[in-house]
């Protein structure tokens, strides 16, 4: 009991609060990881499929992949942890007077954290395009995102589709790819910008569905304790000492530990 009230006090008293999300955090929707073991689509690891080179060989096959996570995600629901985050969003925005600023980092491209206002999607999303000839940018939810690819989702073979039946651009009818940030790719400078300016402000950093020991999230956590900054660790498994550690599933912790509705029956 004195950990949770010890960290309640903390965020209570926090002017700049920024959570930082993982895959932990989507993976009580049921949204797979692609990572480690049984991480295959077909018989294709992510690493394999997510990038640039990739693409460039076979862009039917990597739309297929793309098309059926996209799929996969339609089906699925912002959970308990997701909502957390949201009603947490709209107590700070709320107060009077405004104390506290708070902004969601995340590393997940499902979309499922879509119902923040202050979001910073850092490794893009599975629901926005960018075409590969003029550079334009969108936003897509069409399922499917392409006629031909309807059904591919349930295929264990590739369907290996031309070009032209693959998403293209509505302004010049280019080839259109998953805005997300590929293996072997930069993060937008735009993005990184606001992500430092978020970081150098932050005095206390939630890192949530993430162990928080490798890249970025480690970088991000030094940032924040090297000037004096707290950091609590929602987790699954133990990972490291932070200031205050909640081990468990995102669900069950971080309503209670953000002093917010966790109610299971209300949508995100």
């Amino acid at each position: 009991m004195a950990k949770i009230e010890s960290f309640h006090r903390i965020l209570e008293t926090s002017k700049h609060i920024v959570a930082l999300c993982g895959a932990g955090l989507s993976a009580e929707s049921g949204v797979p990881t692609f990572r480690g073991e049984g991480g295959f689509w077909r018989t294709f690891q992510a690493t394999e499929l997510a990038t640039p080179k990739a693409f460039k060989k076979n862009p039917s096959r990597v739309w297929e992949f793309y098309h059926y996570r996209r799929e996969l995600v339609l089906t699925k629901k912002p959970n308990r942890a997701h909502k957390a985050l949201v009603d947490f969003e709209k107590k700070v925005s709320s107060a009077t007077p405004k104390t506290q600023t708070f902004t969601v980092i995340t590393q997940n491209v499902d979309g499922l954290s879509s119902n923040i206002k202050n979001l910073i999607e850092m490794h893009g999303s599975l629901f926005r395009t960018r075409c590969t000839k003029c550079g334009d940018r969108g936003e897509n939810r069409d399922s499917p995102i392409a006629p031909a690819l309807k059904g591919t989702e349930d295929s264990q073979f590739d369907i290996d589709l031309p070009i032209e039946k693959l998403p293209s651009c509505s302004k010049c009818g280019g080839l259109l790819r998953p805005d997300v940030v590929w293996f072997g790719e930069c993060l937008d400078n735009e993005i990184l910008t606001k992500i430092e300016v978020e970081l150098k402000r932050c005095d206390l950093l939630l890192v949530i569905g993430t162990s928080g020991l490798v890249y970025p999230a480690a970088s991000y956590v030094s940032i924040v304790t090297s000037r004096g900054g707290k950091v609590a660790v929602f987790n699954i498994e133990k990972t490291y000492d932070a200031d205050f550690e909640f081990i468990g599933p995102c669900g069950e912790t971080l309503g209670n530990a953000l002093m917010v509705n966790d109610s299971e029956d209300e949508d995100a």
